[in-house]
């Protein structure tokens, strides 16, 4: 069984249309009432600044 790669979701976290990178997910950014945002290296300063909810100290994992 082949596990599925998570996908990048561009510095707006997908709630701007068309924002979406679909490079693999490689960090996992905790926000405030919303679902995590999953993205890649090139999105996650971006995402820190762009993204709503983002908790400050931002709490970042790393998933791949």
């Amino acid at each position: 069984m082949t596990r599925r790669e998570a996908r990048c979701l561009g510095p707006y976290g997908g709630d701007v249309e068309d924002t979406e990178c679909g490079e693999p997910a490689r960090f996992e950014v905790v926000r405030h009432r919303r679902p995590p945002l999953l993205l890649c290296p090139v999105h996650l300063g971006p995402a820190l600044l762009l993204a709503e909810g983002v908790l400050w100290p931002p709490h970042i994992r790393l998933i791949g």
